[in-house]
């Protein structure tokens, strides 16, 4: 019943401009409008990660909570853990709208935001005030206007280090000019070392894990280029992967001509091909994210056998409503048990062997 009264609000919101009907989600999350989904947990789904219990791999992505204004919320509908963000030092409004656009005949979406956020001072004063104990992380971008250097990737691990259970070094999104043109070697370097002696500075008792996105659009060298930056560097983690610009032929709605960043079910098959190189590149030795295109427990459960300890989703929630993360968590539980796993980390890159 409960979930059929999502299914309702989902489609009244698409009746709405796609950027109105993400601010009326948020709104409602954060205002507990929305009625808090019924809890389930199994204990096959629970990750020790970085030190830190996860209850099960499924998370939010980056994107949708932005500016950490409805967190606690969130993480009542189910969410193993919340990814919040991007955050830029100083506020920015982001592209000129229309910057977000539905193909819902792809059950995709397409967005050029750009960064809009609240800047450090607003998200670190929300996130000081969570109670919620379930992790969440902040992903750190850099202002439009700022140069091409550490300096903001910087300011964000020291703004957030201290009161997050993780950071995100976000060089992946295309909606930038020029971002990701920091994924190649030496600025990549350049930023990890900073970001990590950062780290080091603040001299906390357990230092925050620090992880790293990247684009499904790389090339195999870059790849490789990318895995052993990371590796050199101590990078605690990645996440596989941020939207694509690419446009996969077999779309199909009108809106696939739009720029931006592609994500969704088009996004899948690209994204898991890149964690699971990933995962062979690094030899398992960084624990890696799977993110792109997880709409169901099955797709979870394929990003997880090719590499991933968790799994993050967004895009499919705007079709299917927050009743999605009680039904993947059930579908990969019985997927697991299936295939005589006594617990998820028995499964993660089991593809490889």
């Amino acid at each position: 019943m409960l979930d059929s009264t999502y299914r309702v609000f989902t489609r009244l919101l698409h009746l709405l401009d796609p950027e109105m009907a993400h601010h009326v989600a948020v709104w409602s999350a954060q205002h507990h409008v929305a009625p808090r989904l019924p809890g389930w947990e199994d204990p096959i789904l629970a990750v020790t990660l970085w030190g830190r219990r996860f209850e099960n791999p499924v998370g939010l992505a980056a994107g949708f909570d932005k500016n950490a204004v409805a967190v606690d919320a969130l993480q009542r509908q189910g969410f193993g853990f919340i990814e919040v963000g991007s955050v830029t030092p100083r506020p920015q409004p982001g592209n000129p709208r229309p910057r977000l656009f539905r193909l819902p005949r792809d059950q995709a979406v397409i967005n050029r935001m750009g960064f809009n956020n609240d800047g450090h001072g607003a998200v670190m004063a929300r996130m000081a005030r969570r109670r919620h104990a379930r992790p969440v992380g902040v992903n750190l971008g850099k202002n439009r206007d700022s140069p091409m250097n550490p300096d903001d990737y910087v300011a964000g691990v020291r703004a957030f280090a201290a009161i997050s259970d993780y950071l995100v070094i976000n060089v992946s999104s295309p909606n930038t000019p020029g971002l990701r043109a920091l994924q190649g070697r030496a600025p990549l370097a350049e930023i990890l070392e900073a970001a990590s002696a950062a780290r080091r500075e603040m001299e906390l008792e357990q230092p925050t894990p620090l992880l790293l996105k990247i684009a499904p659009d790389l090339a195999e060298g870059e790849l490789a280029d990318v895995a052993e930056v990371a590796l050199r560097n101590g990078i605690d983690g990645m996440i596989c992967t941020n939207t694509t610009a690419e446009r996969p032929p077999r779309l199909r709605d009108p809106g696939r001509l739009e720029a931006g960043g592609l994500s969704g079910p088009p996004l899948f098959e690209v994204s898991t091909r890149v964690l699971s190189r990933m995962y062979r590149l690094v030899g398992g030795k960084i624990p890696l994210i799977g993110s792109g295109g997880i709409d169901s427990g099955a797709a979870a459960y394929a990003k997880i056998r090719a590499g991933a300890t968790l799994v993050q989703l967004y895009t499919a929630l705007i079709y299917q409503g927050p009743g999605l993360v009680n039904r993947v968590k059930r579908q990969l539980a019985t997927l697991l048990r299936r295939d005589g796993f006594s617990c998820l980390a028995e499964a993660v890159g089991s593809d490889h062997r």
